[in-house]
């Protein structure tokens, strides 16, 4: 009897949550008996957003493992600025650059975002059954992406750039070209028309995102040059990573944000396309990491961790483009191919005297392209139907987004060295940048 008031409460607390959800049904119109996917749909795509936000602490781990520990401080204040200007840029200009609507194909400048909600924020007025998010849902996914291609650069150029010259260059590179070569393909523009009509087909960025990045970086390395002491008249000089736990880490990090990255990219919870991007995913990167462990054991004669670590990021890069078109074997194969190109890459790039600290060049460029053709090579054909992507296409797409990178980076790059120069002096580098820049060092030893 005690219970009666409350029982009374609690009943019409229920009476009245099912009258605003027969509303909020309601007012979904056609769309009103997939309401619960949509909002499953959308929590799925906060939570891949949030796993993405997570790279970019496997990235400044991997970063700062794979180098020496007297520039760790300079690394991870690199990292934090890369994220935050990063978010803030594509909220200012980046998003309605990258997603214009009706343009040329080739450029469109957008403005800050404005009110995503403005459909009321729980109904599938933006973007129906295909995109099955609210518009600030896309935002803060596609956001979580941006800063990565300045990260990937940021690896390339460790131990040797000036940070205020990087911090420059990087805020340029996500604020703006980042996003005006993304709407070539993500944006409806002119990459549409590739492969017959069918359209360029990188699923969740190998090419927009990791070989942007990756010849980015390739761009400030020729123009800033080898570490000091790295490449000598006796030949290579070793500069070994101060911390592999801290650079496994790192890697370890990446593969359980790569979970948002490619699953985020299927932008639902559609069952079907999820699972098979999770498997395709996973296994491209075990056999990518095989793939590395193996080639480089037999060239180098012992079995090396960097590169097996190395080889977990290649064959996610590879599976990137192609993760929801691809079948389980041809992922494994995508995966074990990029695995055997990385090291391939990095020893090669080495034999020339580029200087990659942490292999960025080899990892996200190289494997990017490899990524963007094997979308054509290993695409599935439902039987029936005609094959979409043609190696011709993906690789007219990938040498656009690549070369835009490339000569964008290197113009920008150099200019800022005309300017106000890309590289500390001697001895900052001989100090370490943790002290030259900072004035403190990552780790104090106490005796």
């Amino acid at each position: 009897m005690f219970l009666s008031p409350l029982l009374a409460t609690t009943a019409f607390a229920e009476d009245e949550y099912r009258a605003d959800y027969d509303a909020l049904i309601e007012s979904q119109g056609d769309y009103a008996y997939a309401f619960d996917f949509f909002t499953t749909s959308m929590l799925w795509t906060v939570i891949a957003a949030a796993l993405v936000f997570l790279m970019h602490l496997g990235f400044a781990t991997l970063e700062a493992g794979l180098t020496q520990r007297k520039n760790t401080v300079n690394i991870l204040f690199k990292n934090c600025f890369i994220i935050a200007i990063g978010i803030v840029t594509y909220a200012l200009v980046g998003f309605n650059t990258h997603y214009p609507g009706d343009f040329n194909g080739w450029f469109s400048l957008g403005g800050m975002i404005g009110d995503l909600n403005a459909d009321g924020g729980d109904t599938f007025g933006y973007g129906g059954l295909a995109l099955a998010m609210t518009g600030y849902g896309d935002f803060i996914f596609q956001a979580m992406f941006a800063a990565t291609a300045a990260t990937i650069v940021s690896g390339a150029v460790a131990e040797r750039v000036k940070l205020p010259t990087f911090m420059i260059f990087a805020t340029i590179l996500v604020g703006f070209w980042y996003p005006v070569v993304g709407s070539w393909h993500w944006g409806g523009g002119w990459l549409g028309g590739l492969n017959g009509g069918n359209g360029f087909k990188d699923f969740a960025g190998s090419a927009v995102v990791h070989a942007f990045g990756g010849f980015a970086a390739l761009a400030c390395v020729i123009i800033l040059g080898p570490r000091r002491g790295k490449y000598t008249a006796e030949g290579i000089k070793p500069i070994l990573p101060h911390s592999l736990p801290l650079a496994a880490i790192g890697v370890f990090l990446l593969f359980f944000g790569w979970f948002g990255f490619n699953g985020g990219s299927v932008l639902s919870a559609a069952p079907g396309p999820l699972g098979l991007v999770f498997t395709t995913t996973t296994l491209a990167a075990c056999t990518g990491s095989l793939g590395a462990i193996a080639t480089s054991w037999a060239v180098l004669k012992k079995p090396d961790l960097s590169m097996a670590l190395n080889g977990f990021l290649a064959g996610l890069v590879g599976i990137t483009a192609n993760a929801d078109i691809v079948s389980a074997g041809g992922a494994m194969i995508i995966g074990i191919i990029a695995g055997i190109i990385v090291v391939v890459a990095v020893l090669f790039f080495d034999k020339i005297k580029i200087d990659d600290p942490v292999g960025a060049i080899s990892v996200h460029g190289v494997c990017g392209i490899w990524g963007i053709l094997a979308a054509a090579i290993f695409e599935v054909v439902p039987e029936g139907a005609e094959k979409q992507f043609s190696i011709g296409g993906q690789f007219v797409g990938v040498l656009a987004v690549g070369a835009a990178a490339f000569i964008f980076s290197f113009v920008v790059f150099f200019i800022l060295k005309l300017v106000m120069g890309v590289r500390v002096d001697e001895q900052e580098e001989e100090e370490g940048l943790d002290v030259a820049e900072h004035g403190v060092p990552a780790y104090t030893d106490h005796q």
